[in-house]
């Protein structure tokens, strides 16, 4: 088969997979790598060099500083600080959370920043007496936006920097971003506040995430914990509630509140039976039966990991909202050092990644364990596999194919008016399928339109990262956008709604404001 009818072949079949949604992205991810080896567009090596690549090596190591931050309570101190101060105004509110998940976002990831602060944003909203809805879809576009703020932010700009880089340009600086970031996070900003009330249901979830001063207050209560026990929640200690199951060892076993369990590794302070507190002086557990527990954190995720009990609330989740827990310190000393790195370029990007990632586990503030559980994998296998097809685009002549039917399309025009096409197209394919599979597959072509109109290569690669971080439109455009469909209780049109004015604004940010700071 002729190699670009395989590659376009393949292009089809790969976005049909995507958005018909029924196969995991990173299996729809290998299968085009292998679909490029067995049609003879890549040789083996060539198919699966994407595995290898540093930008993937980079953005797996980004998870891991993500999770120190976020285990470590870095990020729940940084949005306590900050959301304090707004009180319950709903303009400051949604100006302050904005900007918060946006600097987040810069630093750990468009997902991560959303996955930390949107417990913290709803129990804001419910103590404000605010609607959910009203702050959850700002949340998420507003990382979007802040993704755009470093190189960071998202792995499109670390692929978009690489692929300029070897396409007669150069690599974008760490912080080059913020020039069309910052203009982006404002006009995100003045967009919610202006027309989020109108545009934005007012609705609230029924499963709500825990405020943890409510639970300690309820625990305490309905354990009969005092005041002499102290704190509940410590940077290096804490309580968790369990659940005796049926068949469980511990099921006949004489407890009272102060005793330590048979490992000596936890405390009982109380044990309930259906609505009864139970401290007499022969209480035996029963099926049914929950415990209050208190050890540190490392001991009470050991001893609840088994089938002995059932863990109500999980003490990792608990532990997260603990502000500036044990290895924060270390968290955000490793991060600086890496950010100095990535400014610097002192060592490539991977290398400053890979290496705050090993300090981070050296120095005991993540396990090697949750290092790994810490990667999306998914995200992981999408890019690497993906990367193969951007490949064949350019060295098949596909991309150069297509970019003469987009330049046929819009005649002689300009650069502007191509600049907008692969927009359009970048702003609708990612709709549906990955921003990141999107920005893979068309940034091959908006390499071959710049070479072919003579252009800089460095505002097409600009602008369609503005364009691959416009997914507004459906839940499913980005993970972030699908994490607070249910919290915020949103249906799958609420999106476009409050999403189509901010994809316009970026895509004339992407097409006008672009060039203006980066020149054809």
């Amino acid at each position: 088969m002729d190699p670009i009818t395989a590659t376009l072949a393949i292009l089809v079949l790969a976005v049909i997979a995507f958005i018909s949604n029924r196969l995991p992205l990173g299996i729809i991810a290998i299968g085009v790598s292998l679909a490029l080896y067995f049609t003879g567009v890549l040789t083996l090596p060539e198919a699966l060099a994407g595995f290898g690549d540093p930008t993937v090596i980079f953005i797996a190591s980004l998870f891991v500083v993500s999770e120190a931050l976020d285990s470590t309570g870095v990020t729940t101190w940084a949005g306590q600080r900050v959301i304090a101060r707004a009180g319950a105004a709903r303009a400051s509110l949604l100006t302050l959370i904005c900007l918060l998940v946006a600097v987040l976002t810069a630093l750990i990831s468009v997902n991560g920043a959303v996955a930390a602060l949107l417990p913290l944003v709803v129990v804001v909203a419910a103590r404000a007496g605010i609607a959910s809805s009203q702050l959850l879809i700002p949340l998420a576009f507003a990382a979007h936006a802040g993704s755009m703020l470093a190189l960071t932010g998202t792995p499109v700009n670390i692929i978009v920097s690489d692929l300029a880089a070897d396409s007669g340009g150069r690599a974008f600086g760490f912080f080059e971003f913020a020039l069309v970031g910052i203009p982006l996070l404002a006009g995100t900003v003045v967009i919610v506040l202006a027309f989020g009330r109108r545009l934005l249901p007012s609705r609230s979830a029924a499963a709500m995430p825990p405020d943890l001063r409510v639970l300690i207050r309820e625990l305490r209560r309905q354990y009969g914990v005092t005041d002499a026990t102290g704190a509940l929640l410590l940077p290096g200690r804490g309580v968790t509630e369990v659940v005796v199951p049926p068949r469980s060892p511990l099921i006949g076993m004489h407890v009272f509140p102060g005793m330590s369990t048979p490992s000596g590794d936890l405390v009982v302070l109380g044990a309930r039976r259906g609505e009864d507190h139970l401290d007499g002086p022969d209480v035996r557990l029963r099926s049914g039966d929950t415990l209050l527990l208190q050890g540190t954190w490392e001991d009470l995720v050991r001893h609840t990991r088994g089938r002995d009990v059932l863990v109500v609330d999980e003490p990792d989740a608990l532990r997260r909202g603990v502000p500036l827990g044990r290895g924060s310190a270390r968290a955000i000393g490793i991060l600086a050092a890496m950010i100095v790195l990535l400014v610097t370029g002192l060592v490539p990007p991977a290398v400053a990644a890979l290496l705050a990632a090993g300090a981070l586990v050296v120095s005991r503030t993540v396990t090697p364990t949750q290092a790994y559980r810490s990667i999306s994998w998914q995200t992981v296998v999408l890019v690497a596999g993906m990367i193969p097809l951007s490949v064949a685009f350019r060295t098949t002549g596909t991309a150069d194919l297509v970019a003469d039917w987009m330049l046929a399309l819009i005649g002689s025009a300009g650069p502007h008016a191509a600049l907008l096409v692969v927009c359009i197209v970048t702003v609708i394919l990612g709709q549906v399928i990955s921003n990141t599979a999107t920005v893979l597959i068309i940034a091959p072509v908006a390499i071959a339109i710049a070479e072919t109109i003579d252009a800089s290569v460095q505002p097409f690669m600009m602008a369609l990262t503005v364009a691959g971080a416009a997914s507004f439109l459906t839940p499913i455009a980005t993970p972030a956008n699908l994490m607070v469909m249910e919290p915020g209780a949103y249906r799958f049109g609420d999106y476009w709604k409050m999403g189509l004015p901010l994809a316009i604004l970026f895509i004339v940010v992407a097409t006008w404001y672009v060039p203006l700071i980066w020149p054809f």
